[in-house]
């Protein structure tokens, strides 16, 4: 016979279950109770004010409706004077920037840094190059810019990059290669806003140390003078992003070089004026001065140059050599007026001595 569906089952009375209850306590049984579900671990709250943005900057309407700045994002722009020396000032903004469209352009006192007049000073701070920020870390960043007229957007006194970006735009299919090897001394600081005029490495006592020798590329107390800045702008540049390649104690003690390249093109400029400006932010800390003069101690000691190796396509492809030959031979025919456009000082430092040419000669 088929079995019969089953009835469901109905509830037990109250008072039927607590009689079967007290009888498993007798028996030496307990009830077991269902456990709890553990409760799911509150999910943390996302808000979008958490978080670093990216890309073009708001501006001051946008940082006007923000609670608080501290999301923000800190730009140092870092440019140069009249004198060659690199300045910088720094802005709040709101996103990091991704391109230097994203940036905004700037202004500042050409008065104070002797690029305009008291009456009409303001100068514009247009962005070249976008660099990571080393001191204050990420997000933080460092902007290269170039220096322009407020009143005439013509290039400020000293803005030499604009004539350069010029000439690299038009040459550009030559594929331009730079590699940079910049000399530089380290000084004991003398009185605020006086130049110095003592090396680190020379004694305190006023005499001068020990001949050339030991010094370049040394090592140990008293031989590599001033190691600490030198690694540490090394490391900074690198976490910077600038295209640092390598460094060596020099001839002088408390001199050292770094390196830069190779850069392809305006970078070139780009790069070594930051790394220049890495330099003297390190210095700060390291209670010194650092020198890029030609000759920053008279004597029988070497000068410090910025020593540039440069080609275009022709001379890195096979055959090259002879177009080497032929920029050479150019070359000669308006050393002078190369020689003029290096920089001051230089007289002291070619003089046919410490492995230099006389200023007036030119080999290869």
């Amino acid at each position: 016979k088929e079995s019969k569906p089953s009835k469901a089952a109905k509830p037990e009375p109250k008072a039927k279950a607590k009689a079967k209850a007290k009888a498993a306590a007798k028996d030496g049984k307990k009830e077991e109770k269902p456990k709890p579900k553990a409760k799911a671990a509150p999910k943390p709250e996302t808000k979008t004010d958490d978080k670093v943005l990216s890309g073009k900057d708001g501006g001051a309407s946008a940082l006007a409706k923000l609670r608080s700045f501290s999301n923000c994002v800190l730009a140092e722009y870092v440019w140069l004077d009249a004198d060659g020396v690199t300045r910088s000032k720094t802005m709040t903004m709101t996103a990091r920037p991704l391109k230097v469209t994203d940036l905004k352009v700037w202004n500042y006192d050409g008065s104070s840094t002797g690029q305009a007049d008291g009456h009409n000073s303001e100068v514009l701070l247009k962005p070249r190059a976008i660099f990571n920020d080393p001191f204050r870390g990420y997000p933080h960043v460092m902007v290269l810019a170039d220096a322009w007229n407020a009143w005439d957007d013509q290039p400020a006194k000293n803005n030499t990059r604009a004539k350069c970006a010029e000439t690299m735009d038009m040459y550009r299919s030559l594929d331009p290669w730079f590699g940079i090897e910049q000399e530089y001394t380290l000084m004991k600081p003398g009185k605020v806003g006086v130049k110095p005029s003592v090396p680190l490495g020379f004694n305190t006592d006023g005499s001068e140390p020990a001949p050339q020798g030991p010094y370049y590329t040394g090592a140990g107390y008293n031989v590599a003078i001033g190691r600490p800045v030198a690694d540490e702008h090394y490391k900074l540049c690198v976490e910077a992003g600038v295209k640092i390649s390598g460094i060596n104690a020099e001839v002088m003690p408390g001199q050292w070089e770094f390196q830069i390249g190779p850069c392809r093109g305006i970078e070139m400029g780009d790069h070594l004026t930051m790394a220049r400006y890495i330099m003297l932010r390190v210095t700060e800390k390291h209670e010194c001065v650092c020198s890029f003069d030609p000759k920053p101690a008279e004597g029988d000691w070497n000068g410090a140059g910025c020593h540039t190796n440069f080609s275009v396509t022709p001379m890195r492809v096979a055959g090259g050599y002879d177009t080497i030959i032929k920029v050479c031979e150019a070359f000669g025919k308006v050393a002078k007026e190369h020689i003029a456009e290096y920089g001051e000082g230089n007289d002291k430092r070619l003089t046919g001595k410490h492995e230099t040419c006389d200023i007036n000669t030119f080999k290869y």
